[in-house]
């Protein structure tokens, strides 16, 4: 374990002491599963989005900030290219599948298939397969990443695997290739978002976000750059605790708007092929060509292809000028934070934040009465830069840059105020904005 103790203060800071000792559980109950010997920790963090909300399918930019919650992964290589995981969580029942050319997947909601989708997309893109391991997955609260909080905590695992695949295998993995490479692994179990995820989950600097451009150039290449955080703030996730499931038909309908939007605007301006392409043109200009309200049924007889979007009936009512303006909006909110933040300006930096909650609410519909009540709580703490809902919504977590002198007022208030308000506790963390996902280092159980 002494190669990888002295990497811990550099990931996690004022955490590291804890996460040693899940670190030293994780060894401990990988001698009991699979016996003694040396093993490989390999680590994937969670992330949060500063600002950039529902803009990366529609190619423009985000600002994700990787945390210091993550999927641990401790392997051992086996020779026979046999996979067997185990979870530290009993509710996870253990899986094994066999590397080659063709993997199936598992059923549906098997967490085994965030192993067998970076398995088989690196099988295929080396030619061979790529070796097998024991491993052993460490990923739960209150020091691992947490699920279905908005935090991707399905990319950091996929995430994790990937690199213990090509680790193994002796790939020298780029950040750019391994993202893509991760994202049609998520594609491969049934998941499909944009690339924002797995950048940062690869790319991550300490105490930096990420800017993203998601429009790949003509070689499929992503223009990012890392954005120094602020000094004296931290950055405070608010775990709403509301989890809804049940929000693809509403995801795919915000698609389905954002699309119908790009074919109406593509008959004055014909070149274009996402909202990013019209950020420059006034927004005045570009709401008169927008219904407010389109069915679905309505947009085909008008000739306007929405795509393969499942789950859209033909009666499902669009609101295409509300969540263009919301993208168009975005955009350039996350431009002007950037800015922001390059001169210091963390006053402007909060006031964006607040706008980009305002949006998504509104204009996205996203937000819940619930994330509502955690940011106005917290626009109430002292010197607080702003306050926002991560993730795709309808729950999950709120995100604030908060003093770091009123960290502990901070908790404290907002989750009096939230439990006063909605009869739920909220779970309020500080987070240091920690480094990508990597092999952390060998040990021996």
């Amino acid at each position: 374990m002494t190669e990888f103790v002295a990497h811990l203060e550099s990931i996690y800071g004022p955490t590291a002491e804890q996460q040693s000792a899940r670190y030293r559980a994780g060894l401990e109950r990988f001698r009991e599963a699979y016996g003694p010997g040396p093993v490989h920790i390999f680590r994937a963090p969670g992330r949060v989005n500063l600002i950039g909300e529902h803009t990366d399918y529609n190619h423009g930019y985000v600002l994700p900030v990787a945390l210091d919650r993550d999927a641990l992964l401790l392997a051992r290589p086996r020779p026979d290219g046999q996979v067997r995981l185990k979870n530290v969580e009993g509710k996870f029942s253990p899986g094994t599948f066999s590397v080659s050319a063709t993997i199936p997947s598992a059923p549906i909601g098997d967490w085994s298939n965030y192993a067998r989708g970076p398995a088989q997309e690196l099988t295929r893109l080396l030619g061979k397969p790529v070796p097998g391991f024991d491993g052993l997955v460490s990923a739960a609260p209150p020091y691992g990443v947490p699920r279905g909080a908005g935090v991707s905590s399905s990319s950091a695992l996929t995430v994790a695997m990937a690199v213990a695949f090509a680790h193994f295998a002796g790939w020298d993995w780029q950040g750019a290739e391994m993202a893509r490479l991760c994202s049609d692994a998520e594609w491969y179990v049934g998941t499909r978002g944009g690339i924002m995820d797995q950048f940062i989950a690869l790319l991550a600097e300490r105490g930096h976000a990420l800017f993203l451009d998601c429009r790949p150039d003509a070689q499929g290449d992503f223009l990012s750059r890392p954005i120094p955080l602020p000094a004296g703030y931290r950055l405070l996730v608010m775990d709403s605790g509301v989890r809804h499931t049940n929000t693809r038909n509403e995801f795919n309908q915000r698609v389905a708007a954002c699309r119908a939007g790009v074919a109406l605007l593509r008959r004055v301006y014909p070149a274009i092929t996402h909202l990013r392409d019209v950020e420059d043109e006034p927004w005045g200009g570009l709401e008169a060509l927008l219904p407010e309200v389109a069915s679905v049924a309505e947009l085909k007889g008008e000739g306007v292809a929405l795509g393969d979007l499942p789950n859209v009936p033909d009666d499902a009512p669009l609101r295409v000028r509300a969540c263009c303006r919301h993208v168009w909006s975005e955009n350039h909110r996350v431009l002007a934070t950037i800015s922001a933040l390059d001169r210091g300006d963390i006053v402007r930096v909060g006031q964006l934040l607040d706008e980009a909650h305002q949006s998504a609410g509104t204009d996205y519909c996203i937000s819940t009465p619930e994330l509502d009540t955690l940011a106005a709580a917290a626009r109430q703490v002292n010197g607080v830069a702003g306050a926002r809902l991560t993730g795709a919504g309808w729950g999950g977590c709120v995100i604030s840059l908060v003093p770091e002198g009123e960290v502990a007022e901070f908790t404290a208030y907002v989750g009096r105020v939230y439990t006063v308000q909605t009869g739920q506790e909220a779970t309020i963390f500080p987070c240091q904005a920690g480094p990508g996902a990597g092999l952390v280092g060998l040990a021996e159980v």
